[in-house]
């Protein structure tokens, strides 16, 4: 426990995040990063969420082959039917998501799942930047922290300062369609 997953330096020093009692893992697709948060993190608990029929199955397997069964639940399902799971909403400290979908998506589908004061921690594009919008965040409830480029891995970190609006996420595939930024 105690380990790290993002600290980036600024004017107050770096910010830590300690490893989550339970997070959810947006478009777990082979289990990276999830699967490996949670072989570092032994206390924490999560929940795969893959709409994938054959990737849920693997990461199925994976959880029962880790002998993880009691930690880790697997959804098969979108993301924008979890975000509207009375079970799911605003339970989260955290939210990873990796290639997952354009920032708009990935905002629209992890805001609802955040706890007010929980984090989304995005694997973004080393050649991206500025591609999270304040006002588009402000609608979900959200603010960007720091962006994180370190030994060739780049992270956005984003923060859940109020309750996502009910409204989100919209229906299964607008957000996608309709981006909000």
């Amino acid at each position: 426990m105690g380990e790290v997953i993002y600290a980036p330096t600024g004017a107050a020093g770096p910010e830590v995040l300690a490893p989550p009692p339970r997070f959810a893992d947006l478009g777990s697709g082979g289990g990276v990063p999830a699967l490996v948060l949670l072989e570092r993190w032994p206390e924490s608990q999560a929940v795969l969420i893959e709409a994938g029929a054959r990737r849920a199955d693997f990461l199925r397997q994976s959880v029962e082959a880790l002998g993880w069964q009691e930690r880790v639940e697997v959804l098969e399902e979108r993301a924008e039917v979890s975000g509207r799971r009375t079970d799911q909403r605003a339970s989260f400290a955290l939210v990873t998501a990796r290639s997952f979908a354009r920032p708009g998506v990935t905002a629209e589908c992890a805001a609802p799942l955040l706890a007010v004061g929980g984090h989304l921690v995005v694997s973004e594009p080393p050649e991206e930047s500025d591609r999270w919008t304040e006002a588009g965040l402000a609608e979900l409830g959200m603010r960007a922290g720091e962006r994180s480029d370190r030994r060739g891995f780049h992270f956005q970190l984003l923060q859940q300062v109020e309750l996502c609006a009910s409204r989100y996420p919209r229906r299964t595939g607008v957000p996608e369609r309709r981006p909000l930024f």
